[in-house]
């Protein structure tokens, strides 16, 4: 266990650190403690019982709601698997945090780190089976890191899977006072037959794209620092969107496309998805892509929403950083059988998903992987 460690979750990994007195050669009256060090196990503990709620609110078949222990255990043939791959991912919310800290909205961000796992195990056609968080800060706030916990369950009810541990440290003079970081650990299973691996992507394939719901959780150094060169106070009307603070509305939190997408892939319509974050169009497409393709994707079909016209413009930012440094409004990509377009635009249309033809496969010849054509246009 890490040294400043406060109790775990519920169906955790790790026992409670024990408040006791630094070692000194013999009985101390009135001795150093752990909370006299920084580390207050008394809030770990009301943590602890503030969150148990919330875990077993994220409870499905394979992992029941029995807390404690030294390891979280999955059934995978309870959760109905015959010949299992597992897949893993991890991630964080990167300094979309330090929005969230100084402006104190601190439920959304949960949600972002699970998004942020369980999105990259669907583009493998994998199901998310379960989830563990790792949350640090220099001082345990029990509010601020309940509010965190509560939008990770949420999270976690949204992609199906299981809360099934975490650890709280606190560990003054490596963070200052209020601040706090997040770490997500999800793990999924996909049948071997099923495995989405770009392989059967092929030259004619339709590209689709799944709509964001803002910046998700990337590029935020960068509109951190177009705000601050605007001058914007996070309570100040978003530009825009002036119903909302500044804040709010950069912390919409990230859109999870588990459900929607792993019902598309099962159909088998899907050839490859592709999780837009940081990199943008231009670096995370050709991650599924086989040899000698492309992505040819036209920017008028890529409207930028608000919030992405109003950094290029207040930030002068280039289209074709813009594109990537962003999501620009699309969140996932999907490669589709040509013949099956408009059955999977109704499919994910069924779960919430607003989904457009954005482009085709192509040959590559000698150009780039991805393409966009008439983006200084579209994007001007």
């Amino acid at each position: 266990m890490v040294p400043g460690s406060l109790p775990s979750h519920p169906l955790s990994v790790r026992e409670a650190a024990i408040s006791t007195p630094f070692p000194s050669d013999g009985p101390r009256e009135g001795g150093l403690t752990y909370k006299a060090a920084g580390v207050d196990i008394a809030a770990g503990d009301a943590l602890v019982q503030a969150i148990k709620p919330l875990a077993r609110s994220t409870v499905r078949p394979g992992a029941d709601a029995a807390l404690g222990g030294f390891g979280a255990i999955f059934d995978l043939a309870g959760a109905g698997f015959r010949d299992p791959l597992l897949v893993a991912a991890t991630d964080g919310v990167g300094t979309k945090l330090k929005i969230a800290i100084d402006s104190g909205h601190h439920d959304g961000v949960g949600i972002d780190l699970v998004a942020m796992c369980v999105n990259d195990l669907v583009v493998q056609g994998a199901e998310p089976l379960f989830f563990l968080d790792y949350y640090a800060t220099g001082r345990l706030d029990v509010e601020t890191a309940r509010a965190v916990v509560s939008g990770i369950a949420e999270g976690c009810r949204q992609a199906g899977c299981a809360l099934v541990g975490g650890e709280t440290a606190e560990m003054p003079g490596l963070y200052g006072g209020g601040d706090y970081d997040l770490a997500g650990f999800a793990v999924g299973a996909v049948e071997r037959d099923q495995l989405l691996t770009g392989g059967a992507v092929a030259e004619g394939d339709v590209l689709l794209g799944l709509a964001s719901t803002g910046l998700h959780s990337n590029g935020y150094s960068l509109v951190r620092r177009v705000v601050a060169d605007q001058g914007l106070a996070w309570d100040a009307p978003a530009p825009f969107a002036p119903e909302q603070s500044l804040g709010a509305a950069l912390l919409t939190p990230t859109r999870i496309y588990v459900r929607s997408c792993l019902e598309a892939v099962r159909s088998g319509a899907v050839h490859a998805l592709a999780h837009i974050t940081g990199g943008g169009f231009i670096e995370n497409i050709p991650r599924v892509l086989p040899d000698g393709l492309a992505a040819r994707l036209d920017a008028a079909a890529l409207p930028l929403p608000p919030v992405f016209r109003w950094l290029q413009t207040a930030g002068g930012i280039a289209p074709l950083e813009m594109a990537r440094t962003f999501n620009c409004g699309t969140g996932m990509v999907a490669a589709v059988a040509a013949d099956r377009v408009d059955e999977t635009v109704a499919r994910l249309a069924t779960h919430g998903e607003t989904a457009r033809i954005i482009g085709a496969i192509t040959a590559r010849e000698d150009g780039p992987a991805v393409r966009l054509d008439g983006l200084d246009e579209a994007w001007a």
